[in-house]
């Protein structure tokens, strides 16, 4: 699909439907969750409806609606929580799709409470940048739409406390990815944190350069990561090699002082 350009109406259920697909066999939803939409013009959208698994989705159950939340055509009823979609393209003019999605790894950060900001990977920095955590709000309320406002125009995704993650795009296609990316970061940030336990994030400058790759492929948003400059690293590594170096100090004060007594 050629981006900034709108789908056709047969083209975006066919696209919906093959999302819905993946999401399911990748295990980022269960049973009916989730929920995809589409742009199809300045004005409205394909949405999928309520009660139904994403895997098993035919696009005569979907639903055309207009931003304001009218259905305009379908036989089924939309998601309550198409909500959370109609707010994203409100806040931010340039989100043609929404991904509404409960990755595991992703979704156990959001109910951790823990942002996914830590800038260990050049893909998800450009891909993604930071993903913040959304506070949390009941599903299908107003609530929810409102928890995500903030985040819409500046980032690429953000989890949904105790809920999910929600990623949008230019198009399907980039909304799907970056949910797939986010899933895909959140799984590095478990290995590394709690499994290897060492993490060599990126640098400022190593940050800046991935940065500017990421504005020539226009793309705006995401955030800045938080990072240390090559100096503040550098007084990091003397910091340890000084305590160290003390602590041998200290054990071998200790060590000689045993000695001593021994053979006293």
């Amino acid at each position: 699909m050629i981006r900034n350009n709108y789908p056709s109406d047969f083209e975006a259920k066919k696209l919906i439907c093959e999302i819905g697909r993946r999401v399911y066999n990748k295990n980022f939803v269960a049973a009916n969750d989730g929920n995809i939409s589409v742009k199809v013009g300045p004005n409205t959208i394909w949405t999928t409806p309520t009660g139904v698994s994403k895997g098993f989705m035919t696009p005569d159950m979907l639903v055309k609606m207009d931003l304001s939340g009218k259905v305009l055509s379908g036989k089924m009823k939309p998601s309550s929580e198409v909500k959370m979609h109609l707010r994203v393209y409100s806040e931010n003019p340039e989100v043609n799709a929404v991904v509404h999605a409960h990755p595991p790894v992703a979704t156990s950060f959001a109910i951790a409470g823990i942002s996914l900001d830590q800038p260990v990977s050049p893909e998800a920095v450009v891909i993604l940048g930071t993903v913040p955590v959304a506070p949390y709000a009941t599903p299908g309320t107003q609530e929810v739409p409102d928890s995500i406002a903030p985040y819409c125009r500046d980032y690429n995704a953000v989890l949904l406390a105790n809920h999910g993650a929600l990623t949008w795009g230019r198009d399907i296609i980039e909304a799907y990815y970056r949910m797939e990316s986010l899933e895909h970061y959140a799984l590095m940030l478990m290995y590394s944190n709690n499994i290897i336990n060492k993490v060599n994030e990126l640098n400022c400058t190593q940050i800046s350069d991935l940065i500017d790759i990421r504005q020539k492929m226009g793309i705006k948003t995401g955030g800045i990561p938080v990072c240390e400059t090559n100096v503040q690293i550098q007084q990091k590594v003397d910091q340890d090699k000084n305590k160290e170096d003390l602590i041998q100090k200290i054990v071998q004060k200790v060590t000689e002082d045993v000695l001593k007594k021994m053979m006293n």
